[in-house]
């Protein structure tokens, strides 16, 4: 898996958001269908999507996990 649909990634960052509630600071890790994301790979992939929206006005149909 080298990209997430929109669905697939807006489920990852409601867990992320979930996790950060529950103990105060972010997963070492997401799992996205058994796949581990890594810290650095889920912050960087938000970070880009953001950038995407504010410049394209509107969301990306998939993500890539590693830019």
């Amino acid at each position: 898996m080298e990209r997430l649909t929109l669905e697939q990634y807006r489920e990852m960052v409601n867990e992320i958001i979930e996790f950060k509630n529950l103990y105060g600071s972010l997963p070492e890790y997401a799992l996205v269908d058994g796949k581990k994301i890594h810290k650095e790979h889920y912050i960087d992939m938000i970070e880009r999507v953001n950038k995407f929206v504010l410049e394209m006005g509107r969301n990306p149909r998939t993500v890539d996990i590693r830019s």
